[in-house]
C-alpha cells in the first residue's frame, strides 16, 4: 500500500537579488506566499537574519503580519525568531497580537542561535556583550517565559508588597503554536523535555537530521497541548522542467552558500546569468556539489520522488521546502518566477 504524499510547506528568507530593492524583494515574497496559499501549502515560515546583503527577512513578526494579510488559509510563522536577540515579553506580545488578528494561523518558531554576526548581535542586545551571552545561556528559561506570557491566563508576579498580573495581551482567546528549531541536538533535547514540537534545520546542514529526530522522539515527554511528538523536515529545493535547468537555477544560491560557509564577502543574490559568468575554482565546484547533493534539485518527477523519499526516511508527514531558484535577467523584480515555478511543479 502506497504511503500518502507528505504535506508541503514553505520556508522563505526573503532573498534580495542584484536587480532588486528591499521593497521589490518583499513584494516578490508576498507574491510567492499567495501562490503557496492558492496551491494548498500547509504553512509559510519566514526566517530571521540580520545585516546580510542578500536577505531581507530581518523582522519575522512584521513579515508575518503582511503575509497573513495577503493570504487566507495557510498557517504563517517564524522559522524562526532568534530568541537571544529579543526580550521574551516583546516576542510574546508580538505573537499574541498576531494570533489575536489571525486566530489559529500563527506559528512561533524559536531558535537559540543569534542568526547574525557578532557586531549586529551586540547592537541588538543594547550594546551589551554580557547580556547577549547571558541570553543564550538562559534560553530554556526564556522559552518558559514566552509560553506563560502568551497563555490566556498570563502570570502574576510579586513586586515588593503587591502582586501584579502580567500577560502578553489583555484578552487572549487562543495561543500561537510554539516550535523549537535547531541544527544540533540541543533543541531536540529541550523540545522533548518541554513537550514542544521540534524542527531540525535539515536545509542548512543536511547532517545529523536522523539522530536529532530519533533523540527527540525517544526522549519526548508528553505535554497537555502536545501528547505526541510533532516534527517535520526542511530542505532546499529547485524544481524546473528538466534537471539541467534546475541545476542552472540553483547556481546563484550555491554560490551564496559557498561564500557564507567559507567567509568570503557576501553580496546580493546573483541572477542566473551573472552566476554562470563567475569563474569557480575546482574546490568551490566540489564544495557546491556536495552541498546541493542534499537539496532537492531536478525535474518535477525527480523532485516529488525525493520529497517522498525524505519523508519516508525521517518518518515525517510534512516537508517544508525552501525554494532557492535564482531569477533570470529581465524577470519582473517584484516577483520570483522560478521560485513560484518550484512550488507549482512540486504541488502539481
Amino acid at each position: 500500500m502506497t504511503s500518502p504524499a507528505p504535506a508541503l510547506s514553505v520556508l522563505d528568507l526573503v532573498p534580495v537579488r542584484s536587480d532588486q530593492t528591499t521593497g521589490d524583494a518583499i513584494a516578490a515574497s508576498l507574491s510567492l506566499a499567495r501562490v503557496a496559499d492558492d496551491l494548498g501549502y500547509r504553512r509559510y515560515w519566514v526566517a530571521e537574519h540580520h545585516n546580510m546583503p542578500a536577505v531581507a527577512a530581518t523582522n519575522p513578526p512584521v513579515l508575518i503580519a503582511m503575509i497573513a494579510s495577503a493570504t487566507s488559509r495557510m498557517k504563517v510563522g517564524s522559522g524562526g525568531v532568534m530568541l537571544p536577540n529579543h526580550a521574551p515579553l516583546v516576542v510574546a506580545e508580538q505573537f499574541a497580537l498576531l494570533e489575536a488578528a489571525f486566530p489559529g494561523r500563527v506559528d512561533l518558531g524559536i531558535g537559540r542561535a543569534p542568526g547574525t554576526d557578532a557586531l549586529t548581535r551586540y547592537v541588538l542586545r543594547g550594546s551589551n556583550a554580557e547580556s547577549a551571552d547571558e541570553a543564550v545561556t538562559r534560553f530554556p528559561e526564556y522559552v518558559d517565559d514566552i509560553r506563560t506570557l502568551m497563555s490566556t491566563e498570563g502570570v502574576e508576579l510579586q513586586i515588593g508588597p503587591r502582586r501584579q498580573p502580567l500577560r502578553a495581551t489583555p484578552s487572549a482567546r487562543s495561543v500561537a503554536d510554539m516550535w523549537l528549531l535547531g541544527s544540533s541536538d540541543y533543541s531536540a533535547r529541550l523540545a522533548a523535555e518541554k513537550g514542544l514540537p521540534y524542527v531540525f534545520a535539515h536545509h542548512f546542514s543536511g547532517e545529523g537530521t536522523g539522530a536529532a529526530l530519533d533523540l527527540y522522539r525517544s526522549s519526548y515527554r508528553p505535554s497537555p497541548e502536545h501528547p505526541e511528538p510533532r516534527t517535520f523536515l526542511t530542505v532546499n529545493a529547485v524544481v524546473a522542467e528538466t534537471e539541467e535547468e534546475a541545476r542552472r537555477q540553483a547556481l546563484p544560491n550555491v554560490q551564496q552558500m559557498i561564500a557564507l560557509r567559507t567567509g568570503a564577502p557576501l553580496h546580493p543574490q546573483r541572477l542566473v546569468e551573472e552566476a554562470e559568468a563567475v569563474e569557480m575554482t575546482p574546490e568551490q565546484r566540489a564544495f557546491g556539489h556536495s552541498m546541493s547533493a542534499r537539496w532537492i534539485v531536478g525535474s518535477p518527477e525527480q523532485a516529488r520522488a525525493r520529497v517522498a523519499e525524505l519523508a519516508s526516511t525521517y518518518g515525517v508527514d510534512e516537508v517544508m521546502v525552501h525554494p532557492v531558484a535564482g531569477a533570470a535577467a529581465g524577470a519582473d523584480v517584484r516577483t520570483s518566477p522560478q521560485r513560484e515555478t518550484t512550488l507549482r511543479l512540486l504541488a502539481a
